[in-house]
């Protein structure tokens, strides 16, 4: 009905199949403005805030703090002040008899990774969206294509937007050649060149912020635009403890406290989160793969490959993004804004920025690239 706005569980990646309610942040009868948080939700990777789709009241909270509910589930109601109360009963009545949670088979959202070959490689990938100029997302060191799981859907309204697992991470390949940055940029343009792409905006988070960078640089061809999120290759300060320390983690005790320095909230840091990323690291070649990529990349705890004359010489608009209290790579690496080149500081942010603060990032983002 006109004016009545239903609030849904989420559904923030290919796993999610539940979320639990951790707080509502707007009260029954606030005002609410679009675009507005208004309630927390944590999936078993990471916790979010979901935005309310339209301006108005809060009309209705079906869920209650603490509970776990099905993905598309109803939260609320939002409705204009002057709707009647009958109305909103019935679209909630209504809505309650046909919600059917999703089955195992509808929770991939009918979008399941892929994977192609390039250079000898098996390189896994996630298409969202269709139409518009494609958009390549590539994660960081000892991330995967689910670093984007709050962003990805988001992009892909309007334009298709690839999600990929570099070489040693996720599911592709853990063969890493020689672990230089070279090499990764090869392998996301041979990604492009397999997938049919010859032109895309790209946005890198951390080490794939470098790898965008450099394929600018060679191929600036290839590139609409630059969208570099806490980038690598921009200075050669880095944290060189927690690069190393992340290599060599093995157990729950060891990792926890170097993945808390992603995140400005430690919170987020849910036993998940940790449980993935331990599983990820005792696969076979994943040691290896990661050593020689920090061996190469970040040795001596700086970085070793600089490309801070990119976004200026690019020619083409850039967005850089760093959240102002990240622990990992320093936001004054920054580039000077001016010209075809925008930078955004968040206050209060971290590393994973993407994650912690997706609204805000996704709005950036979407106002960059349309």
């Amino acid at each position: 009905m006109s004016g009545i706005h239903t609030l849904t569980m989420p559904k923030w990646g290919l796993s999610m199949s539940e979320g639990r309610v951790n707080a509502w942040l707007k009260g029954l009868g606030d005002p609410i403005t679009r675009g507005e948080e208004i309630v927390e939700v944590e999936s078993e990777k990471i916790a979010g805030a979901l935005e309310a789709p339209a301006s108005g009241v809060l009309r209705r909270r079906l869920a209650a703090e603490e509970d776990l509910l099905p993905v598309g589930a109803l939260l609320g109601i939002i409705a204009d002040a002057d709707v009647a109360d009958t109305e909103i009963d019935a679209v909630v009545a209504e809505f309650l008899a046909n919600y059917v949670p999703p089955s195992e088979e509808e929770e991939g959202g009918g979008s399941v990774p892929g994977k192609i070959e390039v250079g000898g490689l098996r390189i896994r990938y996630l298409k969202l969206g269709a139409g518009g100029e494609p958009l390549i997302l590539v994660h960081g060191f000892g991330g995967d294509l689910n670093n984007w799981l709050f962003n990805h859907a988001t992009l892909a309204v309007k334009r298709e937007v690839y999600a990929l697992d570099l070489p040693g991470h996720g599911e592709s390949t853990k063969d890493v050649a020689d672990g230089s940055l070279d090499n990764l940029t090869d392998v996301v343009i041979g990604c492009m060149d397999a997938l049919g792409i010859p032109a895309a905006h790209l946005i890198g988070h951390s080490m794939g912020g470098a790898v965008c960078l450099n394929v600018a640089k060679r191929s600036p061809q290839r590139v609409h635009s630059l969208v570099l999120i806490a980038s690598a290759g921009l200075g050669a300060e880095i944290n060189g403890d927690y690069i190393t320390g992340f290599v060599a983690a093995t157990n729950r005790r060891a990792l926890k406290p170097l993945l808390s320095e992603l995140f400005s909230d430690p919170g987020q840091v849910t036993r998940q989160l940790i449980d993935d990323m331990l599983k990820y690291k005792r696969l076979d070649g994943v040691a290896e793969s990661l050593d020689r990529l920090a061996g190469k990349l970040f040795a001596n705890g700086s970085q070793q490959m600089i490309l801070a004359e990119v976004p200026e010489v690019f020619g083409k608009p850039v967005l850089v993004i760093w959240g102002k209290e990240d622990r990992i790579i320093p936001a004054r690496h920054a580039p000077k804004a001016g010209g075809k080149v925008r930078v955004e500081i968040l206050e209060g942010q971290g590393h994973m920025v993407q994650m912690e603060a997706a609204n805000d990032v996704n709005r950036l983002m979407e106002s960059f690239l349309g």
